[in-house]
Protein backbone atom coordinates (compact mmCIF):
# COMPACT_ATOMS: atom_id res chain seq x y z
CA UNK A 1 0.00 0.00 0.00
CA UNK A 2 2.67 2.72 0.47
CA UNK A 3 4.36 1.81 -2.23
CA UNK A 4 1.48 2.36 -3.92
CA UNK A 5 0.61 5.76 -2.72
CA UNK A 6 4.46 6.62 -3.22
CA UNK A 7 4.45 6.27 -6.99
CA UNK A 8 1.38 7.80 -7.12
CA UNK A 9 2.50 11.34 -5.48
CA UNK A 10 3.76 13.51 -8.09
CA UNK A 11 6.73 15.78 -8.14
CA UNK A 12 10.28 13.65 -7.97
CA UNK A 13 11.52 13.13 -4.60
CA UNK A 14 10.57 16.71 -3.06
CA UNK A 15 6.99 16.67 -4.22
CA UNK A 16 6.89 12.95 -2.68
CA UNK A 17 8.55 14.11 0.31
CA UNK A 18 6.18 16.88 0.83
CA UNK A 19 3.33 15.17 -0.36
CA UNK A 20 3.71 12.28 2.29
CA UNK A 21 3.82 14.70 5.11
CA UNK A 22 1.01 16.59 4.42
CA UNK A 23 -1.11 13.16 3.80
CA UNK A 24 0.38 12.41 7.49
CA UNK A 25 -0.69 15.43 8.79
CA UNK A 26 -4.07 15.06 7.85
CA UNK A 27 -4.38 11.36 8.73
CA UNK A 28 -3.51 13.02 11.95
CA UNK A 29 -6.12 15.99 12.08
CA UNK A 30 -8.81 13.53 11.06
CA UNK A 31 -8.15 11.48 14.26
CA UNK A 32 -7.67 13.96 16.09
CA UNK A 33 -10.44 16.44 15.28
CA UNK A 34 -13.10 13.75 14.35
CA UNK A 35 -12.53 10.05 15.67
CA UNK A 36 -11.07 10.12 19.11
CA UNK A 37 -13.89 12.73 20.17
CA UNK A 38 -16.02 10.08 18.18
CA UNK A 39 -14.63 7.42 20.20
CA UNK A 40 -13.90 9.05 23.70
CA UNK A 41 -17.30 8.35 25.15
CA UNK A 42 -17.35 4.91 24.43
CA UNK A 43 -13.68 4.51 26.36
CA UNK A 44 -14.18 2.17 29.81
CA UNK A 45 -11.71 4.82 31.81
CA UNK A 46 -13.92 7.93 30.98
CA UNK A 47 -16.55 7.43 34.13
CA UNK A 48 -15.07 10.47 35.80
CA UNK A 49 -14.20 8.67 39.01
CA UNK A 50 -10.64 7.95 40.13
CA UNK A 51 -10.30 4.56 42.13
CA UNK A 52 -7.24 3.05 43.36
Amino acid sequence: MYAWIWRKLPFGVPGKLAGSLLLLAGIAALLWWVVFPAVDPLLPMNDGQITE
